[in-house]
């Protein structure tokens, strides 16, 4: 963890002055990271900055003059299809990028370089983007006690909570190939489900779908196999965050999940946002990480005064749901929930520190999700099967429309951002995801 520098200055603006606009999502502050090409075009995907409106094409910024030393090796890094190789070079390249460009891109910076630098700006309504690592693995943690108890009084009334679940974060190994980037469209999943007071399952198109407000943590560098990390040198093993969509078919979930866990009702969709936001960014926005002193303290390896100091991100969150109906009569999304992370029971040092507690080798651009994250009060719950208990209580859209889960159509909108008196507001633009009807009886 560092103390906020230069790059968080409030007053640093850019002579992009799209960046400058209040309310910006990537502001000079920011400069978050994806992997794009052209809309339409054959060209090679390679890496980008969000500056404003505009992506910086840092394929085409290894190729002037802009950068030298440790931030061109980096750039030349970031020019390929994949971050995976800038990831691996850790937090001093890291850093030596992103300082370099935010002093090119600030207002009273002239000179060629600048002159450059401008040749290298794409606007951002003229690219797609795609997965921004190759990924070798997914986890998906469960680290929101608010998420657990709601869940867990509608499963098991008289014991919501798991008893592990205050003593290490939960996670299961996910999908990597069904993970897509926003503005994706998938089929809703067909699977097995026991219907209520039935003998025996049935087979057809999930009826209870449903999605999870989540964060993403991609590792930066990774770990030798057998040698973990411990809880004092993880933040250096995170580059950083992004928004993530757990999609999830409820009635298949919960039928197969005994006693193994998840399976078909999560390995069919996963959206998250195009850009990372840098865990050097999110530094003025950190929170210390408490424990009620009435429940169960972390053990040894899982606390530290560190963590414990500055382990919570203050990331506020929202969900929004858009329906055909809403579409054709030319209607903004509806508005569902929205939170904080810094409520997460579990910290993203200690489920980096956990994961690779028994031997567990994580890899360059490998990406962990959050689990859903919903806070303590009304109307913060994170998932849908929360917010209208089990669908027993659909959920008004405002335009005479209400949901108990989702229909096909549907599309959910993840946004997410940073504010603090002091600090600029910075962003992490949006997950959306569409459903589309399910193929196969």
């Amino acid at each position: 963890m560092n103390s906020p520098n230069p790059t968080h200055n409030a007053h640093a603006q850019s002579w992009v002055t799209s960046a400058n606009v209040a309310g910006c999502d990537f502001p000079i502050q920011n400069l978050p990271f994806s992997v794009f090409r052209r809309a339409g075009s054959n060209e090679a995907f390679r890496g980008g900055v969000a500056i404003g409106d505009q992506v910086i094409d840092m394929a085409q910024v290894a190729r002037t003059a802009c950068l030298d030393g440790l931030a061109q090796a980096a750039a030349e890094n970031c020019a390929r299809p994949a971050l995976n190789d800038f990831f691996a070079m850790g937090p001093k390249a890291w850093k030596a990028l992103r300082h370099s460009l935010f002093e090119l891109l600030e207002k009273a910076f002239y000179g060629p370089k600048v002159d450059a630098l401008r040749g290298c700006l794409i606007p951002q309504s003229e690219v797609e983007f795609t997965v921004p690592t190759a990924m070798g693995d997914y986890t998906d943690f469960y680290t929101s006690i608010d998420h657990a108890r709601n869940i867990g009084k509608m499963i098991r009334p008289d014991d919501p909570v798991s008893s592990n679940f205050q003593w290490m974060p939960i996670a299961y190994h996910g999908r990597v190939s069904s993970i897509g980037v926003s503005g994706q469209s998938f089929r809703r999943p067909m699977g097995q489900a026991m219907p209520p007071g039935a003998s025996a399952p049935v087979y057809g198109p999930c009826a209870r779908l449903d999605y999870e407000l989540e964060l993403g943590v991609y590792i930066g560098q990774g770990n030798a196999q057998g040698e973990p990390i411990a809880l004092a040198d993880a933040e250096p093993h995170i580059f950083g965050i992004c928004l993530l969509n757990d999609w999830s078919a409820r009635d298949i979930q919960f039928w197969e999940m005994a006693p193994l866990g998840p399976f078909l009702g999560k390995n069919f969709c996963t959206t998250i946002s195009p850009w990372i936001v840098t865990m050097e960014a999110l530094e003025p926005y950190r929170q210390a990480w408490n424990r009620p002193a009435n429940e169960p303290q972390p053990l040894a390896y899982l606390d530290s005064p560190a963590n414990r100091a500055q382990g919570a991100l203050d990331i506020s969150l929202e969900v929004l749901l858009e329906t055909d109906k809403l579409r054709a009569e030319g209607k903004g999304p509806a508005r569902l929930s929205g939170t904080s992370f810094k409520h997460q029971y579990w910290s993203v040092a200690q489920m980096v520190t956990h994961h690779t507690m028994g031997g567990c080798n994580l890899r360059s651009g490998d990406l962990l999700g959050s689990g859903t994250i919903s806070g303590p009060g009304e109307g913060e719950a994170g998932a849908m099967i929360e917010l209208t208990y089990g669908g027993s209580k659909p959920m008004p859209l405002g335009n005479g429309e209400t949901r108990g889960f989702l229909q096909d159509g549907d599309a959910v909108i993840l946004r997410g951002w940073c504010e603090k008196p002091g600090y600029a507001r910075i962003g992490f633009g949006e997950s959306k995801g569409t459903i589309l009807p399910a193929i196969g009886k």
